[in-house]
């Protein structure tokens, strides 16, 4: 019986009636509207007396002349359940076919001059095209009718869509016939009461908890739902603060795109993460530009596995790219990126990599044999204490590695390389920072030195500085994430620690505007707005999980490990940056390196890294770059 159930679900409304059959429906219709016209006026005017022959003439040519229309306006192509006042004006273009092709098959085949022609042509356009309203009128409340009976009521769950905005009510129009969905009111902070798409908008004025409790509680809602990431941020300090403490579970609506067929299924509705409140205003890029800049090219990405790689190859891989080389040492999460890209771009020649930034006779294989023209360099080690712990392999991968892509990139004549730099290298206070500053160093200095003929070479350098990238590996919100599943503490370094954050997404936009607009280099900073408390990102995401902070979860402080800083510096103000004429990207002052100098250095400290010599090598790194001052770490002693 379930599956009997089941196939008259998928096939009465989970499947659109073909286009064919809406067409035969509507050649159906049209025919009948235009013989009813003809008793009809055979019935009013007794000295008109239509012969059978003429009826035949006229049912072939009503027939030629709807199916000229339909396809025409391609009426049968309407979902009739999604329709719009466009679509209605669609049937009208049609209909007004069929009656000037009817006409001229009156005057021309059956030599009919009658001066009441128009008003017949009219009667039959107004009954044609009221029929077709209430055909389709019909259709919707059946399709309705079908639906509503499979649709357990039981199983649906009550909620509040946020906002009186068109996408708040196209939400609540979507999800009509949904069987997870019940849509029961609208929901907005200071409003006037309204009916919006048939239903109550309700409105609270202030964020007391007995004035929400009763909205929610009279209704039975235990779920809200938000049309996008701008209206969610908007009540991050008045509803969301009540969701969160009364178990009201937040929900996101997806973008449009992620519709299918018209509907929201259920899969995309998802509940909000912290990440979603930590968000601010997306900064624009020329995303035209950008496009025109990679198309067509073979760009090679270093790192390609890791966070900031991978959603490089995502987003490189639309551009209409000729060729994308995939390099990294990790086997896994390679074979990860490879399958999902290839899976969805089958036509793009997608090629993996497994190879080590630090070997440079596996870099001269690849940039010989495919002749990357742009390449990202992503590819670094980033943890602070791990490096702080291990800093030899930090000099090797982030600044002997940097130094060996850089010099293949001069070698193969490549056209720009793009190297991902950190916030850190700002002032750096661990080896981790150090390391990314000391690449910068030589990579500024290489394209400085191409720039005034002193070395020889085509590749423009471009370096772009981040700041702590949202739900990166190994990142912060992963790791609280896991401690509450896990059921706490919650661990925070130190209660007043406080970071800057950006979307992976929105880094690597960054990073393709840099190339685009870059003359060479030049070090890219942006606008990072206000540093989060991290102590206040551990409470919110425990809410958000639905525990109340030190009843179900505890935050513990671990104290500040080795090289960190309580505060990230700010990477854009007008002290340390030259404006761009993007009003949130600039970049940074720094102070400039001869290239023979920074070569020789980081010959040096490659020597030193492949020997172990841990306190001659970072005693050499705080010589390169004396801002290098250490904190919490055993390095301090040397400053």
């Amino acid at each position: 019986m379930s599956n009997f159930t089941d196939l008259i679900k998928k096939y009465a409304f989970e499947q659109y009636v073909h286009s064919g059959v809406i067409a035969i429906i509507d050649i159906l219709i049209s025919l009948i509207a235009s013989m009813c016209t003809i008793v009809c006026i055979d019935a009013i005017m007794h000295d008109i007396s239509i012969p059978l022959r003429t009826v035949i003439i006229v049912a072939f040519y009503t027939i030629v002349a709807t199916i000229i229309g339909v396809l025409t306006m391609r009426t049968h192509r309407i979902i009739i359940r999604h329709s719009t006042i466009s679509d209605i004006w669609k049937l009208v273009v049609a209909t007004i076919i069929k009656e000037v092709l009817l006409g001229i098959c009156a005057i021309t085949v059956l030599g009919y001059t009658n001066t009441i022609l128009p008003i017949i042509l009219l009667f039959d356009a107004l009954l044609t095209f009221s029929i077709f309203i209430i055909t389709r009128i019909a259709m919707v409340v059946v399709y309705d009718t079908i639906k509503q009976s499979f649709v357990s009521t039981d199983l649906r769950r009550n909620i509040f869509i946020y906002g009186s905005s068109e996408k708040s009510t196209a939400l609540k129009l979507r999800l009509d016939n949904s069987p997870h969905y019940k849509v029961v009111g609208f929901i907005q902070y200071d409003a006037s009461s309204a009916k919006l798409a048939g239903i109550n908008l309700y409105h609270f004025k202030n964020k007391s908890d007995e004035q929400l409790e009763a909205l929610f509680a009279n209704r039975n809602v235990n779920y809200i739902l938000f049309p996008n990431y701008d209206s969610l941020r908007e009540e991050s300090e008045k509803l969301i603060p009540f969701c969160t403490s009364h178990n009201i579970k937040i929900l996101v609506a997806p973008p449009i795109d992620e519709a299918v067929d018209g509907n929201i299924p259920q899969s995309a509705i998802r509940e909000v993460k912290i990440e979603d409140l930590l968000g601010r205003d997306e900064i624009k890029i020329s995303m035209n530009e950008i496009i025109e800049n990679f198309s067509g090219k073979t760009i090679l990405v270093t790192g390609a596995a890791g966070s900031i790689g991978s959603e490089l190859c995502r987003q490189l891989v639309t551009f209409g790219i000729d060729k994308l080389i995939m390099f990294d040492n990790a086997e896994t999460p390679m074979h990860n990126i490879r399958l999902e890209l290839e899976d969805k771009y089958k036509s793009l020649q997608i090629i993996p990599i497994i190879g080590d930034v630090r070997q440079p006779n596996r870099l001269e294989y690849v940039f010989s044999k495919y002749k990357p023209q742009v390449v990202f360099h992503a590819a670094a080690y980033k943890h602070v204490p791990l490096m702080e712990e291990n800093p030899c392999e930090a000099v090797l991968v982030n600044v002997y590695g940097s130094r060996n892509v850089a010099d293949m990139c001069i070698k193969h004549n490549a056209e720009m390389m793009v190297m991902i730099s950190t916030d850190k290298a700002v002032n750096p206070t661990n080896i981790m920072g150090c390391t990314k500053r000391l690449a910068e160093i030589y990579v500024q200095s290489l394209g400085t030195a191409i720039a005034e003929g002193r070395v020889d070479g085509k590749t423009k350098f471009v370096t772009t500085r981040f700041g702590n990238v949202l739900g990166s590996n190994g990142s912060v919100i992963p790791r609280f994430r896991e401690q509450i599943i896990a059921g706490g503490p919650v661990t925070v370094t130190h209660p007043d620690i406080t970071r800057f954050f950006m979307t992976i997404p929105e880094a690597c936009r960054l990073v393709m505007e840099a190339a685009t607009m870059s003359g060479g280099n030049q070090i890219f900073v942006f606008d990072m707005g206000e540093s989060v408390k991290i102590v206040k990102l551990a409470e919110r995401m425990i809410e958000l999980a639905g525990f109340k902070v030190g009843r179900d979860i505890e935050i513990k402080f671990t104290g500040l490990r080795p090289g960190e800083k309580l505060y990230e510096e700010v990477l854009s103000n007008t002290e340390n940056t030259i404006e761009t004429n993007h009003s949130k990207i600039r970049i940074a002052k720094v102070r400039e390196y001869d290239y023979n100098d920074a070569a020789e250095g980081i010959d040096k400290l490659r020597e030193l890294a492949y020997a172990v010599q841990i306190i001659d090598m970072v005693k050499l790194m705080k010589q390169i770059v004396p801002e290098f001052k250490s904190q919490n770490s055993d390095f301090a002693k040397l400053d």
